[in-house]
């Protein structure tokens, strides 16, 4: 016996799921590291965030402590320094913490507050490091105007705007982000930390808007600025080979290239992350966000520490004032 046209539209909204019973998550399960290897895994987290805080607080405290240091170059780094400690404070703890104790789970809340955190801070550290790609372009290129250019009003603006458009720029993705439906009242995902990509794709709603959302704000907030950094070091580049002096060129080269490393690695992990090319395997997809969220803060002091003589003389005077000072 066959079925009427008006059983089988029944029998279809019978199955359909209910995406209005499916709203609620309570609990997201990330991912865990292979139990054979735990220990080791919980021993170099803790080491290379222990690292993260003493690098980047060191930079900060010495910037602020040392008068010669007093500038907007030294300023932005500050900053950097700063979101670096933030940045790498969202989720290293927690990786470490379910690392050593094996819990998978974190609540819905938590996950949505951890995802807002991390895309605002990554997104402030975008802004800033195209903002320090200007500062140097003002100083190498038109030198005589940097006193003018980059007054304290200038430069504390541009460091605040920084901040201010990452922490706008969440707002979207946080906001798309908690509206998803979900089909379990847990659902695991392929990731150690909360991020929008991974969210997105074990939702079971339609999610093409969210996707574009992602991709669009991504190329915009992500590409946009790299390619401002790109054409302006060009045009510093090109500066640096017209000045005589070899010594002009050195100086000139060892203020630059710090940043540049920098920009290199963490825009390219970045884009790799949001906005690289689709259908490679989750594990490269993971190791590409493990470095975006790591790399960066770690790398940071050192190459500044090791490329940049100002820096090093700087914590060397401290740390020499501080020892002799107790004894």
């Amino acid at each position: 016996m066959h079925a009427t046209p008006r059983d089988q539209l029944t029998m279809l909204l019978t199955e359909a799921p209910n995406y209005e019973n499916q709203t609620i998550l309570k609990n997201i399960l990330l991912l865990t590291f292979p139990d054979d290897c735990i220990s080791i895994i919980t021993f170099l987290l803790s080491l290379i965030y222990c690292t993260i805080l003493i690098g980047n607080f060191c930079i900060f405290i010495i910037i602020r402590v040392e008068a010669h240091l007093h500038t907007p170059m030294y300023f932005f780094l500050s900053n950097l320094s700063m979101l670096d400690l933030c940045y790498s404070s969202t989720t290293l703890p927690i990786m470490i913490f379910n690392s050593a104790t094996g819990n998978k789970k974190i609540s819905f809340v938590k996950c949505i507050a951890q995802l807002y955190l991390f895309v605002s801070l990554g997104g402030a550290e975008c802004i800033l490091l195209a903002v320090m790609a200007y500062d140097r372009f003002v100083a190498i290129c038109n030198p005589l105007r940097y006193p003018m250019v980059m007054r304290i009003k200038v430069f504390a603006g541009l460091a605040a705007a920084s901040w201010l458009s990452g922490f706008l720029n969440s707002i979207l993705h946080t906001v798309m982000t908690s509206k998803l439906k979900f089909c379990q009242l847990e659902e695991s995902i392929n990731h150690f930390y909360c991020d929008v990509p991974p969210l997105v794709q074990v939702a079971c709603n339609l999610t093409k808007t969210s996707k574009i959302l992602l991709y669009v704000v991504s190329v915009f907030l992500g590409f946009t600025p790299f390619l401002y950094i790109m054409i302006t070091y060009i045009q510093i580049i090109s500066t640096i080979t017209k000045i005589k002096s070899s010594e002009g060129r050195s100086k000139a080269f060892s203020t630059c290239s710090s940043h540049l490393i920098v920009v290199t690695v963490f825009y390219s992990t970045a884009n790799l992350n949001y906005i690289g090319p689709t259908g490679y395997s989750i594990e490269l997809e993971i190791f590409a966000s493990l470095l975006y969220s790591i790399l960066t803060p770690v790398v940071n002091p050192i190459i500044y520490c090791l490329r940049n003589k100002e820096v090093k003389g700087a914590l060397r005077k401290y740390f020499h004032r501080y020892h002799f000072m107790t004894y």
